[in-house]
């Protein structure tokens, strides 16, 4: 089964503890924990519920010089995750450096976390691209550059919006992870994506995997709403 990750973003360990606890099964559960959980209550959440048998995608988007992302990839590594970012835009010798320091951290016994590289993130739109970004690239062929250079650089696949994983897919390879964003069932607002699809819609272009955050998260019944969308993409 494809996983969907439900994305929580909270600095209250109160309501963090109520989410997850709606959410069902810790070894059914995929989730991903971001900046607002890891700057306002530190690493031991992460730790605590990937202990519990949650599956934890730990989305940090590190971009920094080659030295300093290799020794905060080993940090992260020894928290016991299964999945982590960094940002393309910082290049091939970053991107090198991210995995050799996963690689370095990682504890006895553990998989090796899964390095996703962030391309274009989906509150981008083709003109904030070519306007504020001055790239001279259409946004998907900007995206396959990034997937690319990521891929050469060793990463197990991709942060990109389900309408670029058909192109991506055919440009950069099968054996590479797609993980979209930006999924909105039918009912939900679009909130501030700019490049969204439906879980049925994922399903079709070819993501590997899912993040929904506000579908799920603000839903009366969580649970339900998850099972939902991983019916739906699945």
């Amino acid at each position: 089964m494809r996983p969907v990750f439900v994305a929580l973003d909270t600095a209250n360990p109160t309501r963090l503890n109520q989410l997850v606890g709606q959410l069902g099964d810790p070894q059914e559960v995929y989730l991903k924990l971001g900046m607002e959980i890891f700057y306002g209550l530190g690493a031991e959440p992460v730790r605590e519920l990937s202990q519990k048998g949650y599956k934890i995608f730990l989305d940090l988007k590190l971009h920094d010089i080659p030295n300093t992302v290799y020794n905060a990839a080993k940090q992260i590594a020894k928290l016991g995750i299964d999945y982590t970012t960094v940002h393309a835009l910082g290049g091939s010798k970053m991107i090198e450096a991210a995995k050799a320091g996963l690689i370095e951290g990682n504890p006895a016994g553990h998989n090796l976390p899964k390095l996703l590289a962030v391309t274009e993130l989906t509150s981008i739109s083709d003109q904030v691209l070519a306007e504020e970004q001055n790239c001279r690239l259409p946004m998907k062929e900007q995206v396959v550059s990034l997937a690319k250079t990521a891929k050469a650089a060793g990463a197990d696949g991709v942060i990109c919006s389900p309408l670029e994983v058909q192109a991506l897919r055919a440009k950069v390879g099968e054996d590479f992870l797609y993980v979209t964003p930006g999924i909105r069932p039918k009912t939900s607002a679009s909130d501030d994506q700019s490049r969204i699809a439906t879980p049925s819609q994922a399903k079709e272009f070819g993501s590997s995997a899912l993040v929904v955050g506000r579908p799920i998260t603000l839903a009366s019944d969580p649970q339900a709403a998850y099972e939902a969308i991983k019916k739906e993409f699945n």
